[in-house]
């Protein structure tokens, strides 16, 4: 009898403890939500944590830095992405952020513009209307079309605060997103924008900012003075899931920093 009684408590001290493993197992959904410039760095990070952890789903909307912060304080997503430093006002009502890379700005031109160095004085001038002709800076007789993101963009936010022209850009156009502001340079010989490095591609060229190409190897040692971070936001005192934690422990390790530079951002430490 006693022997039956021992074997009955071993099965379910067994069956307890296998119980306990099953519900620490990390698996579900991750949901991100905020910059598109980040699109790039995020594909290679769900990528690649999918191969390490092929239980969890992360889901990516690219909807702009502010909403991805306004996402992650009111509890619509678990993890918000900025393009920006937070600012004071979110820090306040709890947003941490947690920085995985580290992306230029590049001030972008059409290639069959001659003007590809300029120095950081002439692209406020620029941006603020003071100059409004190519012929100005060596290049062709024709008015500049000045292109940028939407309000409440992370690169916009980066772009304006660094060059030292927050709310005085006098836009031609704007866009909603990074890939519509490249397109849109591309597709005008006299159109300038700026737009997140690791988006720029052949269709566009890249200026010289005091003679200094916006690269992985001058954003990281600072002569490319036109950067910002890629920021992870969570918000203090709200516990993240298992899955949720998962997926930022991976962004935010030395495992990440391959794929990071692959999706052509800078790993930061």
């Amino acid at each position: 009898m006693k022997k039956v009684v021992s074997l009955a408590l071993i099965a379910a001290l067994g069956f307890s403890v296998l119980a306990g493993c099953s519900g620490n197992q990390k698996g579900g959904t991750v949901n991100t939500d905020g910059s598109t410039s980040m699109a790039d760095v995020m594909g290679a990070l769900t990528e690649a944590f999918k191969e390490k952890e092929p239980d969890i789903t992360v889901n990516y909307s690219g909807t702009g830095s502010g909403s991805g912060i306004s996402g992650v304080l009111d509890g619509t997503c678990d993890i918000g992405l900025s393009s920006r430093e937070l600012k004071p006002e979110e820090m306040e009502q709890g947003a941490v952020a947690h920085v995985v890379a580290l992306d230029g700005v590049a001030v972008v031109v059409n290639p069959q513009n001659a003007v590809t160095d300029l120095t950081a004085e002439q692209i406020a001038d620029i941006f603020t209307g003071k100059i409004s002709n190519w012929s100005e800076l060596g290049g062709a007789d024709a008015p500049i079309a000045v292109y940028g993101r939407e309000d409440g963009s992370g690169t916009r936010s980066a772009f304006e605060e660094i060059v030292g022209v927050e709310g005085a850009c006098v836009y031609t156009n704007e866009y909603g997103s990074t890939g519509d502001v490249i397109g849109n340079v591309a597709s005008n010989e006299n159109a300038i924008g700026y737009a997140s490095l690791s988006a720029v591609d052949s269709s566009v060229a890249a200026a010289k900012i005091n003679g200094v190409a916006p690269s992985e190897a001058t954003v990281k040692d600072g002569s490319y003075t036109i950067q910002r971070p890629f920021v992870m936001v969570t918000k203090e005192g709200v516990e993240l899931s298992a899955a949720a934690q998962a997926f930022l422990d991976f962004a935010s390790s030395e495992e990440a920093a391959e794929y990071i530079t692959a999706a052509g951002a800078v790993y930061p430490n």
